[in-house]
């Protein structure tokens, strides 16, 4: 019962964070639109909106994938036989597993290869360093998730 009222609270954190981030840089564009149109600009909207989507977007594919509701094509799998629909899915549990590890290699070498450097966009001056961080905590998520559903399976 625990567990269940955790995961609940859990979803519900990650469905106001996403829901938040995304109305945050919706708003935020629609502010720097209408600045553009009455020639007040609003400096820096991009980067605000590019963080704002990283977590939106971040939360968006853990909710996915805790929730294990990611798109699948069944028009196709619905008619396939019994066993090739089991393999199917085992393939897309890797195929996952594989995307989330490249995704994880690829963004921790750019974070640690810049790690000393200082970086921060260039009107608002957001350090990168905590963007970056929040992209592998949300990686490392999403691949130990892919690995215990494909560990469970196999046990099953």
């Amino acid at each position: 019962m625990a567990v269940v009222v955790h995961m609940k609270s859990l979803r519900d954190a990650l469905i106001w964070v996403a829901g938040g981030a995304l109305l945050v840089a919706m708003v935020v564009d629609t502010l720097a639109m209408l600045g553009r149109s009455l020639h007040w600009p609003l400096l820096g909207a991009i980067e605000l909106v590019q963080a704002a989507v990283l977590f939106g977007s971040a939360g968006a594919l853990l909710l996915a994938t805790l929730e294990q509701v990611h798109a699948r094509v069944h028009l196709l799998l619905d008619r396939l036989p019994p066993g090739w629909q089991l393999l199917l899915s085992r393939l897309h549990a890797l195929c996952a597993l594989l995307l989330f590890a490249g995704l994880l290699v690829g963004a921790a070498w750019i974070m640690l290869d810049l790690w000393n450097g200082h970086e921060e966009s260039e009107l608002l001056r957001i350090p990168y360093r905590p963007l970056r961080l929040a992209l592998v905590f949300v990686l490392v998520v999403l691949l130990l998730d892919s690995a215990r559903r494909i560990v469970r399976r196999a046990r099953a």
